[in-house]
């Protein structure tokens, strides 16, 4: 991966951070001081609980990603080292499904007279559930070079000795 390529990613990366504890200090506030109050039209409260959860899962995967991106910059990403990270976005993924979950069963009273609303919502969280999928199969893929790697170095070491 080239310096532009890595230093976008990057940037993406510290933008969406930004972004997420922005949306978070927002949500706290808002649970702290009490100056929205709810109108009984939605549940402000567990929505806004769920945000901050939420909030929670993407920067866990934004964290783990920036480690794994620095990896390739080492040339150190084909290791047993970063399954830890890859596992860790895969989690991630997996609880930020769960939470985009919770905030369709939150809104779902408030669309009794549209259910077609709460279905997409659902079907979005499948989506996202699809995603962690997609990237446990990157993941099998990561294993593979891994093992590859190995036996080339096992039998560079053993052509070392040949030669």
């Amino acid at each position: 991966m080239g310096k532009l390529t890595v230093g976008a990613l990057r940037a993406v990366l510290v933008v969406v951070l930004a972004g997420t504890v922005f949306v978070q200090a927002g949500m706290v506030w808002a649970l702290v001081s009490g100056s929205d109050p709810e109108d009984g039209a939605l549940p402000l409260t567990p929505l806004r609980v769920v945000t901050i959860l939420g909030m929670v899962s993407v920067q866990v995967a934004l964290l783990a990603v920036w480690r794994l991106v620095t990896m390739v910059r080492r040339g150190t990403v084909f290791s047993h080292a970063a399954f830890r990270y890859v596992d860790v976005v895969i989690g991630a993924i997996v609880a930020a499904a769960l939470v985009w979950f919770a905030v369709t069963v939150l809104n779902a009273p408030g669309q009794r007279e549209d259910p077609g609303v709460s279905l997409i919502m659902g079907g979005v969280g499948v989506a996202i559930l699809g995603v962690a999928l997609l990237v446990l199969v990157l993941r099998a893929l990561l294993a593979q070079a891994v093992k590859r790697d190995v036996e080339a170095s096992q039998l560079q070491a053993e052509l070392d000795e040949v030669i």
